[in-house]
């Protein structure tokens, strides 16, 4: 290779690990921010004055202030590798994750997202998008038989449900049960709302 390509690769790696980290403070910013003050207390220009950068590198790599908020909440979710893996050990380690986000002590990035910004109509928008791409249709994938997305979308109301609850009562009633006792109970719900239908004759 000659010296003049070399140094133009090294040029376009510099800049392309540039971009990755100028990308990954505008997501950090983006995802401190929004649990900060929810979606409509945000600016575009807040998020890049946090992350040093300038608002037209904002609006290049995420589009719009919802495609960034849809992109941090999906990058702050570990659900897609949750429902990842061998068919038969879904109802558990959704039980499992479940059990997880209950013992949370300390309140999450994503958590804090959602309590200040569900409202908003945008946002709406996205999180209809999430549990579609990020949850539901996993779930689908996984799943044989009839009835595929009704099994997913009776599994998802368990999954989001806790949210609710969480931000109405507290979750301290369930912090108390035991975790394994916790546990198989979800397993069994899980199981029974991803299970195969049994049709009944009339």
């Amino acid at each position: 290779m000659r010296f003049e390509e070399q140094t133009e690769a090294a040029v376009a790696r510099r800049r392309k690990r540039d971009r990755e980290a100028t990308r990954r403070r505008i997501l950090d910013a983006a995802r401190d921010l929004f649990g900060e003050h929810g979606y409509d207390g945000v600016t575009v220009r807040m998020i890049a004055g946090r992350a040093e950068a300038n608002t037209a590198l904002v609006h290049r790599y995420f589009g719009s202030k919802a495609a960034l908020f849809g992109e941090v909440l999906a990058g702050e979710s570990v659900i897609r590798g949750v429902i990842a893996g061998a068919p038969e050990g879904l109802p558990r380690r959704l039980a499992e994750h479940f059990v997880r986000q209950v013992d949370q002590r300390s309140v999450t990035a994503m958590s804090r997202m959602l309590d200040r910004s569900a409202g908003h109509p945008e946002v709406k928008e996205i999180l209809l998008r999430y549990l579609e791409d990020v949850i539901v249709e996993p779930m689908v994938a996984q799943l044989d038989g009839p009835d595929a997305r009704a099994r997913a979308l009776l599994a998802s109301t368990i999954i989001m449900g806790g949210g609710p609850v969480r931000r109405l009562v507290g979750l301290g009633d369930l912090r108390a049960a035991d975790p394994a006792d916790l546990t198989d109970r979800l397993t069994a719900m899980f199981s029974a709302a991803l299970a195969t239908p049994v049709h009944r004759g009339t």
